[in-house]
């Protein structure tokens, strides 16, 4: 599997619950945080639910 660099770059602020749980299933919840995880499709989806509040880049 190959792994992902996902970094918040925008806050959670008056964004739906859902996006927030998401924030936070991923193992960030602020700014500047990144973490790195396996790429597998449960992450992917993730990814795109809150693609416009993190920064995804290869690792």
């Amino acid at each position: 599997m190959t792994k992902v660099k996902i970094t918040q770059i925008k806050s959670t602020i008056k964004r739906p619950k859902d996006q927030k749980a998401t924030i936070i299933a991923l193992g960030l919840g602020k700014i500047n945080r990144s973490v790195v995880v396996e790429s597998n499709p449960a992450i992917n989806g993730m990814i795109n639910k809150v693609s416009h509040l993190v920064k995804v880049e290869e690792a």
